[in-house]
């Protein structure tokens, strides 16, 4: 089999791999070959052994039966299938949830149990906790646990569910920007308006997103449709081979209004749904591949497991609060195909401004219980481009009113075209979204990087440290929930190795390491940080100012223990440990702190028996 040039360097490191890691993810985008990779994997490194492979919907199933089956002897549990595992076969395919005794045998029996579209994998959830138990606790030591995806991050703030209780690492196998220069992807090409009549503000995101039934009257309120159409009538006309569309909706009453203007704009469409049969909606996606239904509108179904190479422009038509759902989508176009060099990706959702373009999208196992709520600023990436230390770059909104009656409302950055006009209407009648915006209002981290490597050593060298370092248990005694925040930061940063680390799955070990030996001095000393509702950088630049937030003493002893390290850590090892810093004092934010901490790295009742 002739792999591709990531996939081979995949096989040429999978020893190592498995050797610093038991549970992993391969990430790799929509279209680089995925399953491809997994089946050589199986044929190289597990010849005459068990194989266990889980999805959680049906046509993935079916996909990934029609790949393995070219190379391996594979079985599809059925819903009813009863009896041992591995009867006749090496492979054996299933959701978590089918024919759960045959299941439950082949975990213990399993020397690679394989899970596409890993991000789904939900550690405290019913599909998915029982299997992970029983790996952990039954399975063979030897045995390995991959996951398949493209976007290695779960969409919950449940810190029991979080994809680090799963995985132990992430394994960057590929980008978007080489495959595309290898010919594998092709380039997308953005092409975002602000919906300036879509009102977010007043929807409850208590769940971590939009929620439909609030979302879906907004979006038909609104004129997003309209934009919608006249961006995608405008973009077909330059494209070569025929325009090929999907369009994701945020409900079926979204995409029935969207499919009911596609066909009296004279363009045939059609709609699938997760209610639409199995039969037919592969009959209408074989139309649509062909190029007989030109845009296929979609709820639900499209984002995972749908594979059209021809497709060749996205409608997003869904705003989100999750960079998963963004990168998802976006990927379903980026196949490439014989004459197609580029995907439109026409965004109507602001979820460009908000995540950034998809090729640039970054990815934690870990994520704090509200860290979506950056997200509610819908130029929140666009934002974090003024941040850069090597190139500013600067996006214009363009406020020119069409003949339509709508504003142009294209955002575009803003020397990359002559004259600075708008690529899209041909004028200048644009803002500054981060001066309109006050994008600057907040910090972030890469301002208080520069802060804390400019402040600590300058202010260190002015004060006694002998003094100040010894006045630990007064600072924490009077500490207010804030000052706890920061002074777990501080403490961090003096406990934490800046040493390389070789994989997540180190950096990990490293960091919560020593987020454990904070948590025991806390609980010894009867220190109680009670769980807050967000962690706010701007309190850690506060106390590196002595500030309003951070008092005097607090702010003078958690400086006292950073410039300690500074005088003997090189500026590389202070960078590394200053990021690790960073998570450990969002995590107890995040979590609290107090002797009913039971976590997978620390018990608080074990510890202080131990004493």
């Amino acid at each position: 089999m002739h792999l591709r040039n990531w996939q081979q360097k995949i096989i040429d490191t999978y020893p190592l791999i498995i050797k610093q890691n038991r549970r992993f993810i391969l990430k790799a985008p929509t279209g680089a070959g995925k399953t491809v990779l997994a089946s050589e994997i199986i044929g190289r490194f597990y010849k005459d052994k068990k194989i266990v492979v889980l999805c959680h919907r049906l046509v993935l199933l079916e996909q990934l039966e029609d790949v393995l089956s070219k190379n391996h002897s594979v079985r599809k549990l059925a819903v009813s299938d009863k009896g041992p595992a591995f009867d006749g076969c090496d492979v054996l395919l299933s959701t978590s949830m089918r024919a759960k005794d045959v299941l439950a045998d082949a975990i213990l029996k399993a020397d690679l149990i394989i899970v596409d579209e890993a991000h789904r994998v939900s550690p405290n959830g019913l599909a998915y906790k029982w299997f992970l138990d029983d790996f952990e606790n039954r399975g063979k030591a030897s045995a390995q646990l991959m996951g398949l995806t493209a976007s290695p991050e779960r969409r919950t703030g449940d810190q029991r569910d979080q994809l680090n209780l799963a995985f132990d690492a992430i394994i960057d196998c590929a980008n978007i920007n080489d495959l595309i220069s290898e010919g594998v992807l092709v380039q997308p090409v953005y092409r975002p308006h602000f919906v300036h009549d879509l009102n977010l503000d007043t929807i409850d995101i208590s769940s971590g997103d939009f929620p439909v039934a609030s979302l879906a009257p907004a979006i038909i309120r609104s004129s997003m449709i309209d934009y919608a159409l006249w961006s995608y009538h405008e973009e077909r006309e330059h494209l070569s081979p025929k325009p090929i569309s999907a369009w994701f909706c945020a409900d079926i009453s979204v995409a029935e209004a969207t499919f009911q203007a596609i066909q009296e704009s004279g363009i045939e469409a059609a709609i699938v749904t997760a209610g639409t049969p199995l039969k037919v909606r592969m009959k209408l996606l074989a139309a649509h591949e062909k190029g007989d239904i030109e845009a296929m509108v979609s709820v639900g179904v499209l984002a995972e497991g749908w594979d059209n190479p021809n497709c060749n422009i996205i409608v997003h038509l869904r705003p989100t609060l999750s960079k998963v759902l963004w990168g998802q989508s976006v990927g379903r176009g980026l196949r490439s195909a014989p004459d197609k060099d580029k995907c439109v990706i026409i965004d109507l959702s602001s979820n460009w401004s908000t995540f950034g373009p998809v090729e640039k999208l970054e990815w934690n196992l870990w994520t704090h219980r509200r860290s979506y709520m950056q997200f509610m600023n819908r130029f929140n990436w666009i934002g974090q481009q003024q941040d850069h230390e090597d190139a500013i770059e600067t996006y214009l909104l363009c406020k020119n009113e069409l003949p339509n009656g709508m504003r142009c409302s294209h955002i575009y950055m803003k020397s990359a075209f002559e004259n600075e006009t708008c690529p899209v209407c041909g004028t200048y009648a644009a803002i500054d979204i981060y001066k309109e915006q006050k994008l600057d209002s907040s910090l972030n981290e890469n301002k208080l990087h520069t802060l804390f490597f400019e402040r600590v050593p300058k202010v260190c060298g002015e004060m006694n440290l002998s003094v100040w370092s010894s006045l630990d248990k007064k600072a924490w005694k009077s500490a207010t929930p804030k000052e706890q925040v920061f002074l777990a930061f501080c403490m961090a940063f003096a406990e934490v190795s800046g040493d390389k680390t070789r994989s997540e799955s180190d950096y990990w070990d490293a960091t919560l390491a020593v987020e454990a030996r904070i948590r025991a001095y806390l609980v010894e000393n009867k220190i109680q940080i009670v769980k807050q509702h967000d962690f706010d950088l701007a309190d850690i630049a506060d106390g590196m100012l002595a500030g309003t937030v951070i008092r005097t003493l607090q702010a003078h002893y958690g400086i006292s223990i950073c410039g300690a390290v500074f005088s003997n850590q090189s500026v590389s090892e202070c960078d590394r440990k200053y990021h690790k810093a960073i998570k450990i004092a969002e995590r107890l934010a995040m979590i609290g702190c107090s002797t009913q901490d039971n976590l997978p790295y620390f018990n608080a009742n074990d510890h202080l028996a131990s004493l």
